[in-house]
């Protein structure tokens, strides 16, 4: 197989440059370069033959698009089958296309008068705005159920703007009442009037939902079984916007408080330790193509501080070591690249085959969820319908909403406007009163299944109906049949409604 591609000279110091100026990774601008080129050249693209600047490895560019790669040269050049050396060498065409592709690059910045930002706006305007997929479907009104009195059909207007303040839901229930059902129907919904548009990362903290095969083919979403056939996550935690020493000094303060909301056995110099760690980890792989460390870096440093100050394994070596050990996350030397944006695909992360961790996976992922929601645009609205970009979603959220994650609840307060959304489901609305963060006075739409003890005030909160409503209701939602719901009402003159919730194996 052919893998080595050397860039020109010219094409490296342009890279290397926009590197410092924009705070890209050098293979992204290069893909950037290779779109553009594409774009602008096509099958017209000048042949390349300075073959001296640095090496752009094939899984570092590739990475899991090697058929999204070939067949976009396919097209352009009329070829049918790329031979290796046509597609990734240096006679290749994405060789030809990168060197071509960084000239424009370097025309563009300067017409950009050198401003960062203006640039990567002329670069998105020539590359997504034309014909912007993001606001294909941006219509997602769900059909969730009929009321139970007169079977009028129920909306959900996911994403109204003109009608609701943001788009987070919750269902509760208790196991058997058919809340994941109900859950995976309006998932399989969005994906399909999204036209797949709208991505979703589903944490199955049960591993009910990995095993529906039907479901993951109508929603194609990617499952990864964690500690089950030696599947790892193609992700990196420790992948950055930047990697400036502010950056990494922040990022590496706000892991070692990750693990340690997670796990009380940390204390104060575990914290220290581990910050110290994950800074010496980013210095080492600093002049590397990947400049991001993997949990074995973090661990064999941790692991040589102790032996030079005589420590003993503790319980930050232990978590390391099973991040490690367990190979739950991408590492240094695996086969595949890691993910660029886990905010544009569809996965679901199974984790009850794991006897720890669970948490803190999730908790993780949210943290790289985030990272990415912050440095995006605002979400286009349309006709008073904002564009959703990625739902997240928390079964058996009560395992996770008693944790203090600083991340999620940055994404429940910020991510209107970014088009980021949470989904929850638990098994009673008590589970959203946390003395920390209450997460009910953000939930936009709540549904709520058969559960029993559920507080007053819960009910109150969640539906928005008076004291004494509340009470009532407390009785009449421990005895709600299967798929039976009461939630807010959709008419103002009534305090909430009942309804009969639609099933994802009714309607798939």
């Amino acid at each position: 197989m052919a893998d080595r591609l050397y860039t020109s000279v010219l094409s490296d110091e342009i890279l290397s440059g926009l590197r410092f100026e924009t705070k890209l990774e050098k293979y992204v601008l290069a893909r950037i370069a290779f779109s553009v080129s594409i774009a602008v050249d096509g099958k017209n693209v000048p042949r390349s033959t300075d073959f001296s600047g640095p090496e752009i490895k094939r899984p570092t560019f590739i990475g899991s698009d090697e058929l999204f790669f070939k067949t976009v040269l396919s097209f352009v050049h009329g070829i049918k089958e790329l031979s290796e050396d046509e597609f990734y060498s240096n006679k290749s065409l994405i060789k030809d296309h990168i060197d071509n592709g960084s000239k424009h690059l370097t025309a563009m910045f300067d017409d950009s008068n050198k401003d960062a930002e203006i640039f990567l706006k002329k670069i998105t305007d020539m590359v997504q705005f034309s014909g912007r997929k993001e606001v294909k479907g941006t219509g997602l009104d769900i059909f969730i159920g009929k009321t139970i009195l007169d079977k009028k059909d129920q909306l959900l207007e996911l994403n109204n703007t003109a009608k609701h303040a943001n788009s987070h839901l919750a269902i509760m229930g208790k196991p058997g009442v058919g809340k994941t059902q109900f859950l995976l129907k309006i998932l399989a919904d969005i994906r399909t009037q999204s036209n797949y548009q709208t991505n979703f990362i589903f944490f199955d903290y049960k591993g009910d939902v990995v095993d529906n095969q039907k479901f993951l083919d109508v929603a194609k979403v990617t499952p990864y079984r964690l500690l089950q056939g030696n599947q790892t996550l193609p992700i990196n935690p420790f992948v950055l916007p930047s990697y400036d020493e502010q950056t990494i000094n922040i990022s590496a303060r706000e892991k070692a408080e990750s693990f340690a909301s997670i796990n009380s056995k940390l204390g104060v110099v575990q914290k220290g330790a581990l910050t110290e760690a994950i800074r010496a980890a980013y210095a080492k792989r600093s002049d590397m193509p990947l400049p991001f460390p993997d949990f074995r870096d973090v661990l064999n440093i941790v692991q040589e501080m102790y032996e030079e100050e005589g420590k003993k394994d503790d319980s930050l070596i232990e978590v390391l070591r099973d991040l490690s050990d367990f190979n739950l996350f991408w590492g240094h030397g695996s086969d595949i690249a890691p993910i660029e944006k886990v905010s544009n695909r569809s996965f679901l992360v199974d984790v009850h085959a794991m006897p720890v961790l669970k948490e803190l996976v999730g908790y993780l992922i949210i943290e790289r969820l985030y990272k990415e929601m912050a440095s995006l645009p605002d979400s286009p609205v349309q006709s008073g319908r904002r564009t959703i970009r990625t739902i997240l979603v928390i079964d058996e959220a009560h395992n996770y909403l008693g944790q203090k994650n600083i991340f999620l609840e940055r994404i429940i307060r910020e991510g209107r406007s970014k088009g980021i959304v949470v989904f929850f489901a638990s098994q009673s609305p008590n589970d959203y009163q946390q003395k920390f963060f209450n997460f009910q006075e953000l939930l936009e739409f709540a549904y709520i299944f058969q559960c029993e003890g559920v507080s007053t005030s819960s009910v109150q909160d969640i539906l928005g109906c008076t004291n004494k409503t509340a009470k009532d209701l407390q009785t009449e939602i421990a005895r709600l049949e299967p798929f039976q719901v009461i939630s807010r009402s959709s008419e103002k003159s009534a305090e909430f409604m009942k309804f009969e919730a639609e099933a994802f194996y009714k309607s798939y």
